[in-house]
C-alpha cells in the first residue's frame, strides 16, 4: 500500500471518520479510491468481486475489475471527478469478479476529500438478475419476431370490429397481399362473400375458440383458396370482449387431394359417372326427400342389348369404347338435377327427380332414339349400332328404401328383353 494510501486510511481510523464501521456493514457494495487505487472495500464488495480477504483488492486500480469493454467509459468517469465533478450518476456496467465471472451491476461514483487527500467513492449494486431476466424477454422476444417473420401459417389479431390489428409477413405467401395493405381493413374483405365468416364467428361466439376449422378466402388475384383457422376470443381482465387472435393456412393442395380422392371413390373410372355406391347413397337420398316433400321420383335400369355380342366379336377395348360412348351420348339428354351411374357391366341406373310416368316416357324414348343412332365400327371396318332396353318403376308411397324400386325396375328390364329388346317396360306393381 502505497504512503497516500496508508494515510488515507489512518485518517479513517481516527474519531473524526467515525461512520468507517457503518461503511463496512453497508448492504450495499462500496470501494473508495486514492490515486486510482483501490484502499478501502466493504464486505459488500468483497462478496461481490468473489474476494477473500480484502488485501487481494487493495491496490489495484479500477479498470481491474471491470469488463474490457467497459474500460474507456470508466476512465472518463473517473477523469470527470478528477478535474472537478462531485458526482457521476449511475450506469449498468459489466465487472468481472475475482474468479472470472461476469456480472451486470449499476455503478455510481463521487469525489470526497477527506483531510487533505481527494477520494473517489464508488457504489455498487449488482443488478445481474433483472439484466438476465431482460436477456431472456428479449431473447423471447427476438425468437417470437424470427416465428413470426418466418412462419408458413398467418398470424392475425383483430379488434372487436373484426377489422386487423396485425398480421405476419406469411400472408404475402397465402394472399399475395404486404401486411400493410390488410391491417386497418376488415377480415370479411379477404372471403368469397362476408357471410361466408357468420360460421366462423358463430363457432368462436358459442365456444371461445375453434381449432382447424375450415374456410375460403380470395387471393389477390382472385383464386379462392381453401383455409384452417385456429383462432381464440381475446377479453380484457372485467371480461370485455377485445377481439380475435389466431393463425390461418392455405390447406388447398390437402382438399384438392381430398376432393380427388372422393371423386375417384364415387366416380366409375371407364366412363366417369357415378359408381355404384355413390348411385345407390345418392338415390337413398333423394328417395327421403321424395317421401318428405311429397314428389315424384322414377328409377331407370337401363341395358345395353347384346353387348357381350360386341366383346366377343371386337374385344373388350372396343366393348369399353361402346360403353364410354353410350354415356356420352346419354349424359346430355339428363337434367342436371338427375343422378345418372353405372351399376355393373352394361347396366345403368338413371333416377329423374321430380318427375312422372308421362314425363319420364318422353325421357326414355329419347335415350333409346339417342343411341340407336349411333354407328360403331368393327375390326373389319362393318358398321354396326347398339340399342338399350329400359326398366322403369315410379315412387310408391309405401317406398321405405331405394332397394324395393331396385327390384322393380329390375323385373321391367327382364320383361323389356323377354318382349324383344330396344324397348321401355314399367313395372306393373
Amino acid at each position: 500500500m502505497n504512503t497516500v494510501a496508508k494515510k488515507v486510511l489512518d485518517t479513517l481510523a481516527q474519531s473524526d471518520f467515525p461512520y468507517r464501521q457503518l461503511i463496512e456493514m453497508m448492504p450495499a457494495a462500496l470501494m473508495i479510491l486514492a490515486d486510482d487505487e483501490a484502499i478501502f472495500v466493504n464486505a459488500a464488495a468483497r462478496e461481490l468481486l468473489e474476494a477473500d480477504p480484502q488485501d487481494e483488492l487493495l491496490g489495484l486500480p479500477v479498470t481491474a475489475f471491470v469488463h474490457p469493454l467497459d474500460h474507456k467509459v470508466v476512465e472518463e468517469r473517473m477523469c470527470q471527478l478528477r478535474v472537478g465533478a462531485s458526482l457521476n450518476p449511475p450506469m449498468d456496467l459489466r465487472i468481472i469478479t475475482r474468479r472470472g465471472q461476469l456480472r451486470r451491476v449499476l455503478s455510481s461514483s463521487m469525489r470526497v476529500v477527506v483531510g487533505e487527500t481527494p477520494l473517489i467513492v464508488v457504489l455498487v449494486t449488482d443488478d445481474t438478475k433483472r439484466h438476465e431476466s431482460e436477456d431472456r424477454l428479449r431473447e423471447n422476444e427476438d425468437n417470437f419476431q424470427r416465428l413470426f417473420e418466418s412462419t408458413q401459417d398467418v398470424y392475425y389479431r383483430t379488434d372487436a370490429n373484426g377489422v386487423v390489428l396485425k398480421v405476419a409477413p406469411a400472408v404475402r405467401r397465402v394472399l399475395g397481399y404486404e401486411p400493410e395493405e390488410i391491417v386497418g381493413r376488415l377480415t370479411e374483405d379477404y372471403y368469397p362473400h362476408p357471410s361466408e365468416r357468420d360460421a366462423l364467428k358463430a363457432a368462436l361466439k358459442a365456444h371461445g375458440h375453434v381449432q382447424d376449422f375450415e374456410g375460403r378466402m380470395v387471393r389477390r388475384d382472385g383464386v379462392i383458396i381453401d383455409i384452417s383457422i385456429s383462432s381464440y376470443v381475446l377479453y380484457s381482465p372485467e371480461g370485455e370482449f377485445l377481439g380475435v387472435e389466431g393463425i390461418y393456412r392455405d390447406v388447398s393442395d390437402r382438399k384438392n387431394l381430398e376432393r380427388e380422392l372422393r371423386r375417384l371413390a364415387t366416380t366409375d373410372m371407364l366412363t366417369g359417372i357415378a359408381n355404384r355406391r355413390a348411385f345407390l347413397e345418392r338415390a337413398t337420398e333423394s328417395l327421403r326427400h321424395a317421401r318428405r316433400y311429397d314428389k315424384g321420383l322414377v328409377l331407370f335400369i337401363v341395358d345395353l342389348d347384346h353387348f357381350k355380342s360386341i366383346n366377343d366379336r371386337s374385344g373388350h377395348l372396343a366393348g369399353d369404347a361402346v360403353l364410354k360412348r353410350v354415356v356420352e351420348t346419354i349424359s346430355p339428354e339428363l337434367r342436371e338435377t338427375d343422378l345418372f351411374g353405372r351399376l355393373g357391366g352394361e347396366e345403368f341406373g338413371i333416377l329423374l327427380h321430380e318427375a312422372h310416368r308421362q314425363e319420364a316416357d318422353r325421357v326414355a324414348n329419347r335415350l333409346g332414339e339417342c343411341v340407336r343412332n349411333l354407328r360403331f365400327l368393327d375390326e373389319g371396318g362393318d358398321e354396326y349400332g347398339v340399342t338399350i332396353s329400359i326398366g322403369a318403376t315410379e315412387l310408391h308411397h309405401d317406398d321405405r328404401g331405394i332397394e324395393r324400386l331396385l327390384v322393380r325396375a329390375d323385373m321391367a328390364l327382364y320383361a323389356a328383353k323377354d318382349t324383344g329388346r330396344d324397348q321401355t317396360q314399367w313395372s306393373p306393381f
